[in-house]
């Protein structure tokens, strides 16, 4: 006889996860698409603007959306997990975040949407680290076939010493790092508190110093030479790719199971790397068409070379 936890949470219906498949499918072409908005967006305002901006907007719509989960009062965590994620919250997006920008600033949209598809292995070797998880020769296999990918993919800037862009990726490599060990340390306190009360603290921590450190940037900037479609530029990335794209895409997580969902994140690559030849006329070499799909195979074969119920295979996907 089913219990009556099980009568009170019905199966989800074959129409709603084909809803949950096209809004996980949006989301995943939206945060594609960002790689090429920042670049253009970049042409005008410098990174540190764009971050001034960014986290002006983001504590306001993160606090309102707590706020109105909780009937219009302030959740408030107990101290221990408040001040954890204070910490948790510099790192995700004082430092993930604020390397991400100035990485995909420094390279290419491409370059940018493939290493930060690299963050399910980050996310391995941390857990294999911390003593939660053993390695498999599959995920072994995959993390040695992704370095290598990596290090074909960066050979052509190396070799031609292309420094700013090199050193772009690399940022962008240790970036993925720490936002592997933010959804690792993050798990059991959305597990306690729910994932919109994790997301609030976490951006509101990590919003002043972004705010301090860019101020000054921010009062130079040739605000005043942004016409209509920069400011759309500024807020599509700022709002609609970076917070409402969470929100929905933990609302597919949701629906369809995080390892149901977890492979489309390897088409975030594909349409950046689209949206940036048509856009920008971003061109691609043999070489780094090779190193991508060698790249993408082991970040595959390490996510899934695992059991159903392993934490990389539940990493959501890297966004900025």
């Amino acid at each position: 006889m089913p219990s009556a936890q099980s009568q009170a949470v019905p199966a989800p219906s074959s129409s709603s996860q084909q809803l949950a498949l096209a809004a996980g499918l949006i989301v995943v072409m939206v945060w594609g698409a960002n790689f090429s908005v920042q670049k253009a967006l970049f042409e005008l305002l410098p990174p540190a603007a764009f971050l001034f901006a960014r986290y002006l907007l983001m504590p306001l719509c993160a606090a309102l959306l707590l706020l109105h989960a909780n009937r219009w009062r302030w959740l408030r965590l107990p101290r221990r997990d408040a001040l954890q994620l204070a910490w948790l919250g510099i790192l995700a997006h004082t430092l993930h975040v604020s390397m991400v920008t100035f990485g995909i600033h420094w390279s290419t949209a491409f370059s940018s949407a493939l290493i930060m598809a690299c963050a399910p292995v980050f996310t391995l070797l941390i857990l294999h680290v911390s003593g939660h998880e053993r390695l498999t020769r599959g995920q072994v296999a995959g993390v040695a076939l992704a370095c290598a990918g990596v290090l074909v993919f960066l050979s052509d800037k190396l070799l031609g010493r292309q420094w700013a862009a090199t050193g772009g990726d690399l940022m962008m490599l240790f970036s993925g790092s720490l936002f592997s060990y933010y959804t690792v340390m993050t798990k059991p306190l959305i597990q306690r508190h729910g994932g919109v009360a994790v997301m609030a603290y976490a951006t509101l921590a990590g919003s002043p110093l972004l705010v301090l450190l860019g101020l000054p940037t921010a009062w130079s900037a040739p605000w005043g030479d942004m016409g209509a479609w920069h400011w759309f530029l500024l807020l599509w990335a700022a709002l609609v790719s970076a917070f409402l794209g969470w929100l929905v895409w933990g609302w597919v997580n949701e629906r369809r199971g995080v390892a149901r969902t977890a492979p489309l994140q390897y088409l975030m690559p594909l349409v950046a790397g689209v949206v940036a030849w048509l856009a920008t006329g971003e061109r691609f070499t043999a070489v780094k068409i090779g190193g991508a799909i060698v790249t993408l195979a082991g970040v595959a074969l390490a996510q899934f070379s695992t059991r159903a119920n392993d934490p990389v295979r539940e990493a959501p996907a890297q966004v900025d």
